[in-house]
């Protein structure tokens, strides 16, 4: 079982928030990936709860999308489904 599968349920809410948030701010996935400097597939795979990011990468996303990091870290989960 990879990794990241292990708190499966933390990272499709941190995902769907992610999403959320920047469709809020008016962000596509290309914009988004371009001011943070990564690659779009890289955005579409952590919305899509595919691959668990990194805490580099959520800083270059938090700063790509001009918030506070905890802004992205602030989202809804059930804390009681982590292995």
């Amino acid at each position: 079982m990879p990794k990241h599968r292990k708190n499966k349920n933390g990272i499709e809410a941190f995902g769907k928030h992610l999403q959320s948030l920047r469709k809020k701010l008016g962000v596509s996935q290309e914009a988004l990936a371009m001011r943070a400097d990564v690659e779009i597939s890289q955005i579409s795979r952590i919305e899509r709860a595919c691959i668990n990011t990194s805490l580099s990468q959520l800083l270059s996303i938090a700063k790509a999308l001009d918030i506070h990091p905890k802004e992205l870290l602030d989202f809804h989960w059930d804390s009681s489904t982590i292995e």
